[in-house]
């Protein structure tokens, strides 16, 4: 079966770093996927695309180095199927809030006797090859966000649970759950101590755990407090910025002699 370049990356003791796609456009996915990301999520949940689309980006990402994730928009085992017979190497679930909807993200996403994934791969065998079935459980990485003040209550009982790869965090979202505020790189007391808190959950349950950043430069300092699976923005965010500020660059004045 085809490696999955995230556990690749933790089986070195690395942080993995993941594109995020907003757009629901196979052409930027592609795009994204040779920028140099072990990985890139096509969000299902605020991206703007259908399952249709996501189905397009899946293929796009499968011609280049980087391993397809989708962000599925709830915990929804029927879905969590789909995406995966499309090809996805990875999952990210939103909203998880304990131990019971974190086992009932494993058993959607396992095979029996583990398990309750339908078998029907469909497209995944096409991506991971012709012993999919074999080493799919293995291979698959399933990440629980931890994003609300429930989930926060009981990260460490979700980091605890058989199958979870890790924990990702949803920094906004916790913050609106703690009263304070949206921040993809939040400095209140408060939501720091909340985000540590799931840092050490996961590392402590010897769990990997990751976090949406709003740059590169805020990436690489969550990887050094303990991050090892990192979102430098997502990919319309970062096109929106570059063009504001080479717009305003074409509007300065030039010096002449």
């Amino acid at each position: 079966m085809r490696p999955n370049e995230v556990r690749q990356r933790w089986s070195r003791q690395e942080a993995a770093v993941c594109g995020w796609l907003s757009l629901g456009n196979a052409y930027a996915a592609e795009v994204v996927g040779w920028c140099g990301v072990d990985c890139v999520t096509a969000d299902l949940q605020h991206g703007m695309a259908d399952v249709q689309a996501i189905i397009g980006m899946l293929q796009a990402i499968s011609a280049t180095p980087a391993t397809p994730f989708v962000r599925v928009p709830s915990l929804d085992a029927p879905l969590l199927m789909k995406v995966l017979d499309a090809g996805a190497y990875g999952v990210i679930c939103p909203m998880i809030d304990d131990a019971a909807q974190a086992r009932a993200l494993v058993e959607a996403t396992t095979y029996p006797p583990r398990g309750l994934r339908s078998f029907g791969p469909a497209r995944g065998l096409l991506y991971g090859g012709s012993d999919y079935f074999a080493h799919a459980d293995d291979t698959i990485v399933r990440l629980a966000m931890v994003e609300t003040a429930p989930g926060l209550d009981n990260v460490e009982a979700i980091c605890a649970v058989d199958g979870i790869d890790g924990i990702f965090v949803g920094p906004n979202d916790l913050g609106l759950a703690l009263g304070k505020g949206v921040s993809a790189d939040p400095t209140d007391p408060e939501v720091r101590a909340a985000i540590a808190r799931c840092v050490t959950a996961a590392k402590t349950a010897g769990k990997h755990v990751g976090i949406f950043c709003p740059s590169g430069t805020v990436a690489s300092r969550c990887i050094a407090e303990g991050f090892d699976f990192v979102v430098p923005n997502s990919e319309i965010n970062l096109m929106k910025a570059a063009m504001i500020a080479e717009a305003k660059r074409a509007r300065e004045p030039v010096a002449r002699d």
